[in-house]
């Protein structure tokens, strides 16, 4: 599917999310956000000109191309969804543009602070007092958080390799030790969403491989079909070579038969011209045998 729709950014880094979702459809963009926190989004390419992309949809992957040219914003997505102007996958791919383009600066914990001790007197060796105040800084790990993170962490660490969860954390107070506690579940979540997406698209590409299977099946059968059908062809051409053949020979039987005729046909003008002369000759004959009996008849009478 592709869309064209006038835009006034000149970068794709200035499409916010009210933008996008001020040209969508509101259950498009509903559906392209939860795809967004979904972490469907894989960009393969990406600058403020053109994004190359992939999005794991509910019926397989799709690859987007989306740029922005001559003021306008061009989407092309490989679904067929009838969504305008954009479907969901582009506009999920814009989101998560716009997140990456845009990251949000991480808020540090408040750290947690030491009463700070009241100034001491200090007495030097040469008996001379002297006041110094001296303010302790807070210090940001104790080692008490340390001991609690280390024990912890043995166990989280063999869940990660087996692929369990990871334990409940201790509760401690906002600090370098929970910032770490945080990250390295953070990071587990991040792997599992990743081993997620791995399986989705192992899936998809042994659903595409079992395609491709049949496909390669069917034209397999297709050429065994073209392969019978060309010797059956040949067949015919034999066929219709050796008719041609037989139709040869009959052609210059009839040719003969012919020149049968007319020679038959000249005997038999030959047949009926001496049959005349004979038809002559016999009534030639007869003429002198009657002239023969005329004769003898005076010769009997005397």
């Amino acid at each position: 599917m592709r869309n064209k729709i006038p835009c006034s950014a000149d970068r794709l880094g200035l499409l916010d999310p009210q933008m996008i979702q001020g040209v969508s459809e509101p259950s498009a963009f509903q559906i392209g956000h939860q795809y967004l926190t979904e972490n469907r989004v894989r960009i393969v390419e990406a600058d403020d000109a053109q994004i190359s992309s992939a999005v794991i949809g509910n019926s397989g992957l799709y690859e987007q191309t989306i740029r922005l040219k001559d003021g306008h914003l061009i989407s092309k997505c490989s679904c067929t969804l009838p969504e305008e102007p954009m479907c969901r996958h582009s506009i999920a791919v814009l989101l998560e543009y716009h997140r990456w383009a845009h990251p949000r600066q991480s808020r540090k914990p408040p750290e947690s602070r030491e009463a700070k001790p009241q100034p001491t007197t200090q007495t030097h060796p040469a008996g001379n007092a002297q006041a110094s105040t001296t303010e302790a800084s807070p210090p940001d790990v104790k080692l008490s958080e340390v001991m609690q993170f280390v024990e912890w962490l043995q166990p989280a660490m063999k869940a990660i390799e087996k692929g369990a969860p990871i334990p409940e954390a201790p509760k401690l107070h906002p600090g370098e030790v929970a910032t770490w506690i945080q990250t390295i579940r953070n990071l587990e979540d991040r792997r599992r969403e990743s081993e997620e997406v791995q399986v989705n698209l192992e899936a998809d590409m042994r659903d595409r491989e079992a395609y491709v299977g049949r496909l390669t099946q069917q034209l397999q059968a297709s050429i065994a079909e073209a392969k019978a059908a060309q010797a059956a062809s040949q067949d015919l051409q034999r066929e219709v070579a050796m008719y041609k053949g037989m139709l040869a020979k009959v052609g210059e039987l009839a040719g003969e038969v012919a020149r049968y005729d007319t020679q038959i046909k000249a005997v038999a003008g030959d047949l009926l011209g001496k049959g005349a002369q004979l038809d002559k000759l016999a009534q030639s004959f007869k003429e002198v045998a009657e002239a023969l009996k005329s004769a003898a008849k005076p010769h009997d009478s005397r």
